[in-house]
């Protein structure tokens, strides 16, 4: 099974979200809905960028490093250098 490390950025409060899954569609399809309780009524969600993994663990570390980057840009950036793929 494939996980992803992503993050995801709300246009209407330009806020960013880091987190892991194993469905990227369905787990945006439930950020822009009402059952996730930190993104409720903050979207629309969009995602900005995403890194896939092999491992629920790899996927768990890789959204702790880019939570601790505290810059979204700076997180972006280092995404494109791993993947080389930045929406």
């Amino acid at each position: 099974m494939n996980y992803h490390a992503y993050i995801i950025k709300s246009a209407s409060t330009n806020r960013h979200y880091y987190g892991h899954t194993s469905d990227l569609a369905e787990r945006i399809k439930s950020h822009n809905s009402t059952q996730n309780r930190y993104t409720r009524g903050k979207g629309p969600w969009v995602l900005v960028g995403s890194i896939q993994c092999n491992s629920k663990s790899e996927a768990m570390r890789i959204e702790y490093k880019l939570k601790n980057m505290k810059n979204p840009a700076r997180a972006l950036n280092w995404i494109k250098k791993t993947v080389g793929v930045v929406w």
